[in-house]
């Protein structure tokens, strides 16, 4: 679409409007948020923004000259009738702030709606899927920039680029032709979208409070595929099946060949070239067929493209290496909070050779924990020994969900676990306590989960452990 026209997200103001709107983000602190915050500034927006407490991405949004206030008030809403209130579905309808610009009569934004409005600007690929979204969003924005093609990007994660220093970013304005999107399923918002290029890398039920079946699941993500010009998805029987049942006759496949996996690292075959990878895992070699296959679709040529992730050094929180306890263990943080991610992540971590996986996970919300307990505990059992914390709720409550917490999931991998250890640690000092004893050198500590698991991550790297005596 161009500039100025009409799509589901309503109105798309051209790039020179920008500069006349006057946003506020309500959950400013967040990776989707301070992303939209960061582009919707560097277009021209004045921006202010409110969240609940610190986080890593207000440090982000602090260097690009918007002041985020801490706690929330309807006193954070600027003056003004022209105010648009942008929030997530986490934001809560009795929020202070939402409170205050419905009796004020102000615009009130999805994050969605906005992120489509951004996408109308520039030739889009948005990146879709259960898992796997954030990297391989990174790893095509990633390839672009390291053949001169300056894209903007919209991510979910801090893209880490070699050289430069800090954590990286999760949002720029580039000058060129292409935006790098990450499209996301949880809430139904990708289908504001009506990007150029839409990938999926995969299809699996996360998020059960928004879906009542995989089938609903599949029709929403056939939508989605059906508002883009090109698709992009895995070679698979399961993809084939699902792209003749929702009608879509065109696709490129995205697929990799004669896979050697080493220790933080792998190479593979995609599209006759030979690809060099220096992050882990099979899910990450996917992950990058993937988003090279975008690339290829967006026009550039497959010999360039085949070095252009030699260098990838991943996205935060996507399997990041936080540093190594006083004992001698390397610690691991990971954003998995999906059974099949839980796998992938202690699959990839058996790739670096260490002694023993001792994998630490947070439960990312009560529906999924009580959907899923005993696929997590599965999953968790496959690691030398487990540690599993109480459940971050995020956005429900646990007066909804009586008698579910993260014991259900240290009881299923118990009980799946053959004997090895697992043990129940509800909070970040039980948690803390039993690693410090358990950790020794040549271990990795894989910490997991999409909550504030990497809190702990990096306690145990920032303070010494115990004495010897007391191991």
């Amino acid at each position: 679409m161009n500039d100025g026209e009409s799509g589901r997200g309503g109105a798309r103001p051209a790039s020179g409007a920008w500069s006349r709107r006057q946003l506020h983000f309500v959950g400013i602190g967040g990776a989707g948020m301070s992303a939209l915050a960061l582009v919707a500034r560097a277009l021209g927006a004045q921006v202010t923004g409110s969240d609940r407490a610190e986080s890593t991405y207000l440090a982000r949004v602090r260097a690009a000259g918007i002041e985020p206030r801490l706690g929330h008030a309807a006193a954070n809403v600027p003056d003004g009738a022209g105010v648009e209130l942008v929030i997530s579905t986490a934001i809560a309808a009795s929020n202070p702030e939402r409170a205050a610009a419905r009796e004020r009569a102000l615009r009130e934004l999805h994050r969605g709606t906005l992120l489509a409005q951004v996408s109308g600007l520039r030739r889009t690929i948005a990146v879709a899927g259960t898992h796997g979204k954030t990297t391989t969003a990174s790893m095509a924005v990633h390839a672009l920039l390291a053949l001169g093609q300056e894209p903007s990007y919209v991510i979910g994660g801090e893209l880490r680029r070699p050289g430069e220093p800090g954590r990286g970013t999760n949002a720029a304005l580039g000058s060129g032709d292409w935006l790098v999107v990450e499209a996301d399923e949880s809430d139904r918002s990708f289908l504001e979208l009506e990007p150029e290029i839409a990938v999926v890398t995969n299809i699996e039920l996360d998020h059960h409070t928004s879906y009542a079946s995989h089938v609903e699941l599949e029709r929403a993500f056939g939508a989605f595929l059906r508002a883009s010009m090109r698709v992009v998805v895995g070679d698979s029987d399961d993809t084939v099946a699902f792209l003749d049942r929702e009608g879509i006759a065109e696709a490129a496949f995205f697929g990799a060949t004669d896979i050697t996996l080493h220790a933080g690292g792998a190479s593979f075959g995609w599209a006759g070239q030979r690809v060099v990878l220096s992050v882990p895992g099979a899910h990450n070699v996917a992950n990058a067929a993937a988003a090279l296959t975008a690339c290829a679709v967006a026009g550039v040529a497959p010999q360039a493209l085949a070095g252009a992730l030699a260098d990838f050094q991943g996205a935060g929180r996507r399997f990041e290496a936080l540093g190594q306890t006083a004992a001698g263990a390397l610690v691991v943080d990971d954003y998995a909070h999906h059974p099949t991610e839980v796998r992938a992540a202690i699959a990839a971590a058996r790739t670096l050779g260490r002694r023993r996986v001792v994998a630490v996970f947070q439960p990312h919300l009560y529906s999924r924990t009580q959907a899923l307990g005993r696929e997590f505990g599965a999953a968790l059992a496959l690691a030398d020994a487990a540690c599993v914390l109480d459940v971050y709720p995020s956005r429900e409550r646990a007066e909804d969900f009586p008698d579910v917490s993260g014991l259900l999931i240290a009881e299923t991998a118990a009980d799946a676990a053959a004997g090895r250890p697992v043990v129940w640690a509800p909070d970040f000092t039980a948690a803390e306590g039993l690693l410090r004893a358990t950790l020794r050198d040549g271990d990795v500590c894989l910490v997991m989960g999409a909550g504030n698991i990497d809190e702990l991550g990096r306690r145990l790297v920032a303070q010494r452990s115990p004495s010897s005596s007391d191991r």
